[in-house]
């Protein structure tokens, strides 16, 4: 069933018009690329708060190269499902959802491409359902590794309940409210590029961030691209997104018994200049990972976008050859 919003008024004219899929209990808004290659599939699964759209200069360069590009607008997002119960964003529903996605496409595996929230659901999903994935490509987001805490009690002691990931857990609505109120300023601050890393501050950034009048950095896309992201939110509200967060601990729990390996072939690419710091670990965890950085911030692939391209592309070239 093909769907249509007013969100989507300010796409360019290349970008595929999305369908409404029915998967594991709930409907993901799904926009594909290259279907004449079915048999090659390859998801993309954006974070937070994101959309879609942020694939939206890979969707052409893959399907070029021969894959079936499968993006969904993950539960939560656009004009997917909104599960009211918060436990309905947890990981066994993020992961049963791109098993399920799979399904209905027909496919028994597929290469996994994650960005930030997208990442953790991947390197999670490759664990949880490990026969359904055969490659991880992750941006930003390096495995995270379980502990023996959870993780938001461990970050609560470590950087105190305004840190944004425990805020969002402690006082929830309060956030999702703020954000709310000015959709546009804060998903404009948000998306700047090249800001420099600094040591976590006092107060909850996500707030300071959605409320400051003169953010730094230069801006990450156009006022044409950024329109896409504000109108999507605008219906969508940031609740189900943040839902997210709040399974972080249940998250930790669901993983007690899971081999915490990720033994699929795999590629991680950093941003040099992310607040998200890289993982000296990572290959203790996923033990056939190539690591790539790239001169730029958190939003990797919309800030580089052909340097992305080529570094997963030569990645994908190099797995067809072996």
């Amino acid at each position: 069933m093909t769907c249509f919003g007013p969100q989507y008024a300010g796409m360019t004219t290349d970008f595929p018009r999305p369908a409404l899929v029915p998967v594991n209990g709930v409907h993901l808004e799904v926009f594909e690329a290259g279907r004449e290659h079915a048999g090659n599939p390859i998801v993309l699964c954006h974070g937070w708060p994101e959309h879609a759209f942020s694939w939206r200069h890979q969707m052409p360069a893959l399907a070029a190269a021969g894959y079936h590009v499968i993006v969904p607008n993950q539960r939560g997002y656009g004009n997917s499902s909104r599960p009211a119960d918060v436990d309905g964003y947890d990981l066994a529903h993020l992961s049963g959802d791109l098993v399920a996605l799979l399904d209905h496409y027909g496919y028994e595996d597929a290469t996994f491409v994650g960005h930030d929230w997208g990442a953790a659901v991947v390197w999670g999903l490759a664990m949880l359902h490990p026969s359904r994935v055969n490659g991880v490509i992750n941006l930003s987001l390096p495995y995270l590794e379980r502990g023996e805490r959870p993780w938001i009690e461990s970050m609560e002691e470590m950087l105190g309940g305004d840190f944004y990931f425990v805020h969002f857990n402690r006082q929830p609505g309060v956030a999702d409210a703020v954000f709310e109120e000015n959709p546009a300023r804060f998903l404009r601050n948000m998306y700047r590029k090249n800001m420099p890393r600094t040591e976590p501050q006092p107060g909850n950034m996500m707030i300071d961030i959605a409320r400051a009048d003169t953010p730094p950095g230069e801006p990450v896309m156009s006022e044409h691209d950024l329109a896409v992201f504000v109108a999507a939110f605008e219906t969508s509200g940031f609740t189900g997104g943040i839902n997210w967060y709040r399974n972080l601990d249940r998250n930790w729990h669901l993983l007690a018994d899971v081999d915490p390996i990720v033994r699929q072939p795999a590629l991680m690419i950093y941003g040099d200049r992310d607040t998200v710091a890289r993982s000296p670990r990572l290959p203790e965890f996923v033990p056939n990972v190539e690591v790539a950085g790239l001169d730029c911030g958190h939003w990797i692939q919309q800030e580089k976008p052909e340097e992305t391209n080529q570094a997963i592309l030569s990645w994908l070239r190099q797995r067809r050859a072996a």
